[in-house]
């Protein structure tokens, strides 16, 4: 294949590139997938405005989210396993971002650790937190994030209970694969990968072994995570986390205007319109669905992001336009690090960035902070 044009060709190459269970992972919804690919579908109903004979010179995408400067409103959303799209793919996810100017967010389920990451980055990234019924586990993960200087800490609020994803069990996903008849034909078809498998020590989740109680071992690891996950957290958790953090908190996973009061009510600094991207509420409206009516929820009560569903440049000025403050990205920039490494995901940003900045331009705007609802043509939800 030529060079990439798009986040699509991305995805073909690593589909070609990655072992068939941790493709299927970061490409896959929970059940019969309906909300994953309402996702994306619903961003064709939203229609943009065309303007002519207008001054497009001097176009600037820069922003803010939750007061850092970003230069354009995109972020590295936290995904788990990102370490087994490549070999050390959550530290070459964080270089690509820190060197194209935009968030990277670290998940509390990646390969490589807090501290693999703060090794090859000079600036402060982002943690994602999943909380678990062991507190102290918890106190000891935020003092490592403190201690690396994240910036923000972004817990999420929609993974109490683990959504099933028929892909996964049928591939019988694992990290490490386990060694078995199905795991050994599909690592057989991607000796590339393999071979830049066996040249990282990071192939396990590097947040958790070692430091958890009593999980010294890759052995121990299912069982801890399965029992973990706390059904029972509740906002009088994010109020505990927030004070213990002492930072930037943004909270993630809402997809009702009820949720989202609740979490202006903490006094966090910003929350992220989610259903996980269609991986546990099968069933529920799409993320894009629910932006506009959570905006007018909460005003200007706290900072509203998305996520779910982008794969253009396009995507990201409707979410925009819609009232985001700052959008997320997570599939899309797997993709490129599962198909070209660290130049994969600067590729997928500058694909993003370029449609973003031409289609701004051919609404009649220069400055995203100028792009609300008036670049468009029809407004579905």
């Amino acid at each position: 294949m030529s060079k990439p044009l798009t986040i699509a060709d991305l995805k073909k190459l690593a589909r070609r590139r990655v072992p068939k269970m941790f493709f299927d992972y970061a490409d896959s919804g929970a059940w019969t997938e309906g909300t994953y690919r309402a996702n994306e579908d619903d961003f064709s109903k939203i229609k943009l405005r065309q303007r002519v004979l207008v001054d497009m010179t001097n176009r600037s995408l820069a922003t803010t989210m939750v007061g850092q400067k970003t230069v354009m409103p995109v972020a590295l959303a936290p995904t788990g396993l990102t370490g087994m799209q490549h070999a050390d793919g959550e530290m070459l996810a964080a270089k690509a971002a820190e060197e194209f100017g935009v968030p990277f967010t670290l998940s509390t389920m990646s390969i490589c650790s807090i501290e693999d990451v703060k090794s090859v980055t000079s600036k402060p990234f982002w943690f994602q937190l999943y909380v678990m019924k062991d507190r102290g586990f918890i106190e000891r993960l935020i003092g490592r994030a403190k201690a690396a200087g994240c910036a923000a800490l972004v817990v999420t609020a929609d993974l109490q209970i683990l959504g099933q994803r028929h892909k996964d069990l049928r591939n019988g996903l694992s990290a490490p694969p386990k060694w078995t008849l199905n795991s050994a034909m599909q690592l057989a078809t991607r000796p590339q990968w393999c071979l830049e498998m066996l040249g990282t020590k990071r192939r396990g989740f590097g947040n958790i072994v070692g430091h958890a109680s009593n999980v010294s071992d890759l052995s121990s690891l299912s069982a801890w995570t399965a029992e973990q996950f706390d059904p029972q957290l509740s906002w009088d958790d994010i109020r505990w986390i927030k004070d213990l953090w002492g930072g930037k908190l943004i909270i993630k996973g809402i997809l009702d205007e009820e949720d989202a009061r609740a979490a202006a009510d903490t006094g966090a600094d910003a929350l992220i319109v989610s259903n996980h991207g269609g991986r546990q509420l099968d069933g529920a409206p799409s993320s894009i669905s629910m932006l506009p009516k959570i905006v007018d929820a909460v005003g200007d009560r706290i900072e509203v992001h998305f996520d779910g569903g982008i794969r253009s440049g396009q995507d990201v000025l409707k979410a925009v336009a819609l009232g985001a403050k700052g959008t997320y990205i997570g599939r899309p920039f797997l993709y490129g690090l599962g198909a070209m490494g660290k130049e994969g995901v600067t590729t997928a940003l500058d694909i993003i960035r370029k449609e973003m900045d031409i289609t701004m331009a051919l609404c009649g705007k220069r400055d995203i902070a100028d792009c609300g609802k008036n670049i468009l043509a029809s407004q579905p939800f």
